[in-house]
């Protein structure tokens, strides 16, 4: 019964150029989301730079204030049909 038993390993057959790439790719895929998930989750600190220009006040040269719209000088008035009945 014991002579019966085949315990030699499986043949594997040797894996592609294709299923390399593939293989690569996942693991650099996966690597690539870690370090995303990871920038999202850990908060980066600003340099201190950037955080005193935002409290600087403003001259009022520099404040740009909105121009009034102009008036549409293109349009033209709309027609009054009188209604078919």
């Amino acid at each position: 019964m014991a002579a019966e038993l085949d315990f030699s390993p499986p043949e594997i057959p040797e894996p592609t150029f294709m299923e390399n790439v593939l293989r690569y790719g996942l693991f650099f895929g996966a690597i690539f989301q870690l370090i995303c998930v990871l920038a999202i989750i850990l908060p980066v600190p600003k340099s201190h730079k950037t955080d005193s220009d935002s409290f600087e006040p403003k001259n009022s040269e520099t404040v740009k204030k909105p121009k009034a719209a102009a008036p549409q000088i293109n349009k033209k008035p709309k027609k009054e049909t009188k209604k078919k009945r």
